[in-house]
C-alpha cells in the first residue's frame, strides 16, 4: 500500500505542475514511512518540500496556496500531531468555498497517517475520523486496500474540494496484486463497496478494520454456518447511504466496526442512520464494535483497545438468532423465541 500511495504521489506531481507535496520529512527522508520516497530527488524541492515542525503553519500556508491555483497535498506525519493545526481546517480550509459562494474551490489534500496497531505510543496511534467528518465542508476518505490507496488518493487530488485523507498505518505494508503501470479503476469518492457478499448480517466497516471483518466472516462461515456481507465504506464523507443501507435491507443484521472510540463515534451516526432508514427491515439493533472511551493505551495494551475478531463475533452472536430459532412443542408452547400472540415471562416464552 505504501508503494502504491508513493506512485499515486508521484503520477499527480508529474501530470499537473500545479500539484506541491510538503509536510514534516517529505523530502530529503521520504516521510516517516517512506511515502513520499524519492520524489523530491525526481521533482525537486520546490515540488517536494520539507517544512518546520508547525502543523498549523503548514495547512496556513497550503490554504493560501490551494487559493491562488495550486493543489497542495500536506502530510500530517502522525494521526495526533495535525491537532495544532485544527484550527486552520475548521475555520479556513472547511469553509473556504461556501464563505465564497463557490468563487475560491479548495483543492487541498491533508494526508493523515491513522490508527493503531504499529506499537505506536499516545499521539501516534489516535483515530481521529469523527473530528472530521463532524465538520461541514470537508470529503473524509480512507482505503482499506492496495488498488484503492492508488485510486482513491488520485481522485483526492484531483478534487476541487479539500479531502482529508486518511491512511491506516497498520495497512501500509499490505500486499495485493496490483500493477503501478496499469491500475485498475475504482468507485469514485462517496462511494461503497460489497467486499464480501452475505445474507445472514452485515458487517460496516472501513480502513483498518477491513481485514479484521473480512477474517471474522470467513471464521463465521466455517464455524458457524453464517454468511456475513461486508461493506468496505471507504468513504465516510460523503456517505454512500444507498449500497449501505440496500445491504442492511437484505440482511436484517448490521454490526459497525471501527477503531475509533464508541461514544459520539462514527457507528454512532451509521447505527443512527440505519436504524432511521431500515428499521422494518431490521431483526435486531444495529451493534457496534469499537475502540474504548479512552485515551490510545501505550503499546503493550493496545491488542486489548482496537477490535479483533473475537470481538466482532460476539457481537454477530448478539443480533438476536433466537428469532429465526422457533420451534413448538407437543403441547403447542413455543421455545427459543416469540410468536405471534405470545407473552414472554420470566425470561422465557408462554
Amino acid at each position: 500500500m505504501a508503494q502504491a500511495l508513493n506512485r499515486a504521489l508521484r503520477d499527480s506531481l508529474a501530470a499537473d505542475p500545479s500539484v506541491h507535496v510538503f509536510g514534516e520529512d517529505v523530502g530529503t527522508l521520504g516521510g516517516v514511512f517512506r511515502v513520499t520516497d524519492g520524489l523530491t530527488k525526481e521533482f525537486g524541492e520546490d515540488r517536494c518540500t520539507d517544512t518546520p515542525l508547525a502543523e498549523a503553519g503548514i495547512l496556513g500556508t497550503a490554504v493560501g496556496m490551494a487559493m491562488y491555483g495550486m493543489r497542495p497535498v500536506v502530510e500530517m506525519q502522525f494521526d495526533a500531531f495535525a491537532y495544532p493545526g485544527f484550527e486552520q481546517l475548521v475555520s479556513h480550509i472547511s469553509r473556504m468555498r461556501n464563505r465564497t459562494r463557490g468563487a475560491l474551490p479548495m483543492p487541498l489534500t491533508v494526508r493523515v497517517p491513522y490508527g493503531g496497531g504499529i506499537g505506536g505510543v499516545e499521539h501516534h496511534s489516535d483515530s481521529s475520523e469523527a473530528y472530521y467528518m463532524a465538520t461541514p465542508g470537508l470529503h473524509v476518505v480512507t482505503p482499506a486496500t492496495v488498488a484503492d490507496a492508488y485510486g482513491l488518493l488520485r481522485r483526492s487530488i484531483e478534487s476541487d474540494d479539500p479531502v482529508i485523507f486518511l491512511e491506516p498505518k497498520r495497512l501500509y505494508w499490505a500486499k495485493d496484486h496490483w500493477s503501478p503501470e496499469q491500475p485498475e479503476e475504482v468507485p469514485e469518492i462517496g462511494r461503497a463497496v460489497v467486499r464480501r457478499p452475505g445474507t445472514s448480517a452485515t458487517l460496516v466497516t472501513y480502513g483498518p478494520s477491513l481485514p479484521v471483518c473480512m477474517e471474522a466472516a470467513e471464521a463465521a462461515a466455517r464455524d458457524e454456518g453464517l454468511e456475513l456481507e461486508v461493506v468496505d465504506l471507504r468513504s465516510l464523507v460523503p456517505f454512500d447511504e444507498e449500497t449501505v443501507a440496500a445491504s442492511v435491507r437484505r440482511t436484517g443484521r448490521a454490526v459497525v466496526v471501527h477503531e475509533s472510540a464508541g461514544f459520539a463515534g462514527p457507528g454512532a451516526e451509521l447505527a443512527a442512520r440505519l436504524s432511521e432508514r431500515c428499521f422494518h427491515h431490521l431483526e435486531a439493533p444495529v451493534l457496534r464494535v469499537s475502540g474504548f472511551d479512552i485515551p490510545y493505551p501505550p503499546p503493550m495494551l493496545e491488542k486489548h483497545h482496537l477490535p479483533d475478531v473475537d470481538r466482532v463475533l460476539d457481537a454477530v452472536a448478539r443480533l438476536q438468532w433466537e428469532s429465526e430459532w422457533r420451534a413448538t412443542d407437543a403441547g403447542g408452547s413455543v421455545t427459543g423465541g416469540t410468536a405471534a400472540g405470545g407473552t414472554v415471562s420470566g425470561g422465557g416464552v408462554n
